[in-house]
């Protein structure tokens, strides 16, 4: 699998995380306290945003970023493929012949619950693919999930670049810059 593929799929399974306890905990609630069909998705539909902003928002707070700043990249990044998501999924629950309508208890609950999410899965994974693929989505929150961590470990000598070579500013863009000489070792700036 590719690097873009693997963080798509990452992407989208660290959505469907957030996702699915929301949405299995408004369904929980919507059906034990015999909410209709509609109020139950609606509530379902709510805590998995909720969840989703929040498991995205906490590690962008936990490196460094400040509380609105870190939902500001939450929102743009990930409600597109959340939105999705749970479209796909409460769909798939709500054509289930008596999924939305059978008790917690019932097997076909969570049966439907697991088709839902994996249908949902599979539609969220090209969102995020796409997304991905225009700078959007998951990697504006990739560049803060690597923080000043991986850039102090980078910078660290003998730190193998790109190409393993060890020397700094050896990636594939010669130094940094689009000068066209990848590795030339040259670390000046240039305009």
């Amino acid at each position: 699998m590719n690097s873009r593929n693997s963080m798509a799929a990452n992407a989208t399974l660290h959505c469907l995380t957030g996702c699915a306890i929301g949405e299995i905990a408004g369904l929980m609630i919507g059906t034990a306290i015999g909410l209709s069909t509609g109020a139950t998705i609606a509530l379902a539909v709510a805590l998995a945003f909720l969840f989703g902003y929040a498991l995205s928002t906490l590690p962008l707070i936990k490196a460094g970023l400040g509380f609105g700043a870190a939902l500001s990249v939450v929102f743009a990044a990930d409600t597109l493929s959340i939105a999705v998501m749970e479209l796909v999924d409460n769909l798939v629950m709500a054509f289930i012949p008596g999924a939305m309508d059978s008790g917690l208890v019932n097997p076909i609950f969570w049966i439907g619950m697991m088709i839902a999410l994996s249908v949902a899965f599979i539609a969220a994974f090209p969102v995020n693919r796409y997304l991905i693929d225009k700078g959007k989505g998951h990697a504006l929150t990739h560049q803060y999930h690597q923080g000043a961590e991986h850039q102090a470990h980078a910078a660290h000598p003998g730190h193998p670049d790109e190409h393993g070579t060890g020397e700094p500013g050896n990636d594939e863009l010669g130094n940094g810059e689009l000068s066209g000489h990848p590795g030339s070792g040259d670390h000046t700036n240039h305009p």
